[in-house]
């Protein structure tokens, strides 16, 4: 077989993974024989698994959005809403970088996804009998493997979770009518009144940053960057890293129409639907507005009357595409907004 890149250097693991891969070729057979399809595993107990763990290891807010296109794709009634639910119950257990100490290595070093999987099943927070790919159920599958190292430091038990709910947490307000997605696994903040610095990309709010415009309790605006914007949905990793960078993560709130990186760190907040592109209210915020952030409440509000808004809304113009041909242009036409998993859709009134 052909050498991975860096195999030489992790023998170990790439022999594991070489394993896995094999081991994934064999399933889709044996799928294919069982006349097990996808659809028969994507249930919607599978999704509010695929939440919960993901509640419980501190994923990325990417997870909504590819969730919630998993789910439409596969015919599964699933909503943003519906990731708040999990949020209030499931505990954050895992203490892994960027809000904490450990590495994913290290999770795989005492027992990996499926000890984690199998201490939350054992907790009652799993469905244990739902199908899976190998033709078994969860529970089933989960025999084969060990429980966590007995004395591991990575995840940290139900009773002395790291937060006693999920740090993913969906936020709606007169900002982001249709909701808009927080990580807040590493941030001490819990409520973020600030000025307004808008930005119409990711480049023009980086050169601020860098010419130190951003001042403590500034709320950083980046916009039409969102589906339709992009077009696409950029990773605002650099923008996130230089605040953190410059000793601003816990001062300074990011708020985009767009996604961030499982490894933003601070107060960021993603996914403001209805984006800018369409004219949603993230396009309408002016320099100063004052931007409220509420995590516990789980609300994101810009302090401007409703008559001042609709009047703005009025006088709002639509820009120009970045793109007008090819394949690009068509996926504008037909992305909706992240928070219903920017999937592609032909608009009703087509």
């Amino acid at each position: 077989g052909m050498s991975l890149p860096g195999s030489s250097s992790h023998p170990a693991e790439s022999a594991d993974k070489k394993a896995d891969i094999e081991e994934a070729g064999r399933a889709v057979v044996k799928m294919l024989e069982m006349g097990l399809k996808p659809s028969d595993i994507l249930t919607r107990e599978a999704f509010e698994d695929a939440i919960t763990v993901t509640m419980a290891l501190g994923g990325s807010t990417n997870a909504t959005l590819h969730l919630l296109a998993i789910a439409h794709a596969a015919n599964v009634d699933l909503t943003l809403e519906d990731f708040n639910d999990f949020q209030e119950r499931v505990p954050h257990l895992a203490d892994l970088k960027p809000s904490g100490q450990y590495v994913f290595q290290d999770l795989y070093n005492v027992g990996g996804v499926p000890a984690v999987m199998k201490y939350l099943l054992k907790n009652g927070f799993l469905h244990g009998d739902r199908i899976t790919c190998t033709g078994k159920t969860v529970a089933e599958n989960l025999e084969a493997f060990d429980d966590l190292t007995p004395g591991q430091k990575v995840i940290m038990p139900l009773e002395n979770p790291k937060r006693a709910d999920g740090p993913l947490i969906i936020l709606k307000g007169n900002l982001a009518p249709e909701g808009a997605v927080a990580k807040v696994s590493g941030v001490k903040v819990r409520n973020i009144t600030g000025p307004a610095k808008v930005f119409d990309s990711e480049e023009a709010a980086i050169e601020a940053v860098l010419s130190d415009e951003i001042v403590d309790g500034d709320v950083v605006v980046v916009r039409f960057v969102g589906p339709k914007g992009g077009p696409g949905m950029p990773e605002m990793l650099s923008l996130s890293s230089m605040i953190v960078g410059k000793g601003q993560g816990d001062k300074v709130a990011l708020l985009t129409d767009g996604r961030f990186s499982g490894a933003s760190r601070g107060a960021s907040i993603g996914h403001v639907s209805p984006e800018a592109a369409v004219g949603g209210p993230i396009a309408l915020v002016k320099e100063g507005d004052i931007i409220k952030i509420n995590i516990p409440a789980m609300t994101l509000d810009v302090d401007v009357s409703d008559e001042e808004m609709e009047q703005r809304r009025k006088e709002w113009v639509p820009r120009e595409p970045k793109v007008t041909t090819g394949y690009l242009s068509r996926y504008r036409e037909l992305v909706t907004s992240g928070n219903r998993g920017a999937i592609l859709e032909v608009p009703k009134n087509k």
